[in-house]
């Protein structure tokens, strides 16, 4: 355990301002780019966002768009009829039960379609506040492996040893940590283990650095 809040507290020095990448004004944007942000990068979706927003101010003028209308307009982040289903589907469930606001809490959101714990943990915890878990994905999936924090190839079960393991005054930052450093050094193809300040500690460093 001391080795694993030992990796968390240098991490955590090396990236101070580690924080959510996708650019949002409201809950429901929120939301919304989460779906999206789904097998792309927060830096696509950030590029199509803008101008989605414009067009559709508000849960409604989602739920009642023209569907594929609205996928040709986030074509660009890949997946895009799935995608466009779910954002369709899920605004119509928030005007007709929720009066168009994203719920503050994770049994209403994991009923959204698109929306599983990874997705309603970034909603509830960088638009309200709310830290009930810890967002697994791709960068943390990886990190979590390599840094010995767990064995799960579910990100559910990923999420458990991570909470487990993690102070929870921590589980709202973690995760934006984990994909600096998934970003910057521990990529998914070369590490760069020489660069790590947790290199001392990782099991998985002798091979990369070999």
């Amino acid at each position: 355990m001391r080795r694993e809040l030992e990796i968390l507290e240098r991490l955590k020095k090396a990236y101070p301002d580690a924080r959510i990448a996708l650019r949002f004004e409201n809950p429901l944007q929120l939301l919304i780019a989460t779906i999206l942000s789904a097998q792309c990068t927060d830096e696509r979706v950030n590029r199509v966002t803008p101008e989605l927003f414009r067009k559709y101010p508000d849960a409604r003028a989602f739920a009642e768009a023209d569907l594929e209308e609205l996928a040709q307009d986030i074509r660009a982040t890949g997946f895009y009829q799935q995608k466009a289903r779910y954002i369709k589907e899920a605004c119509r469930i928030l005007v007709e039960k929720h009066g168009g606001e994203v719920p503050k809490n994770m049994e209403a959101l994991l009923e959204l379609p698109g929306v599983a714990r990874k997705t309603a943990n970034i909603v509830l915890a960088n638009a309200y506040g709310i830290v009930e878990g810890i967002p697994v994905d791709t960068h943390v999936r990886r990190l979590a492996h390599r840094l010995g924090l767990s064995r799960e190839k579910d990100p559910e079960k990923i999420e458990r040893d991570l909470m487990a393991l993690i102070p929870r005054e921590d589980w709202a930052v973690i995760p934006y940590v984990l994909q600096a450093h998934g970003r910057k050094v521990c990529t998914a193809r070369k590490p760069k283990c020489e660069r790590c300040p947790v290199k001392d500690l990782c099991p998985s460093a002798g091979e990369h650095l070999a």
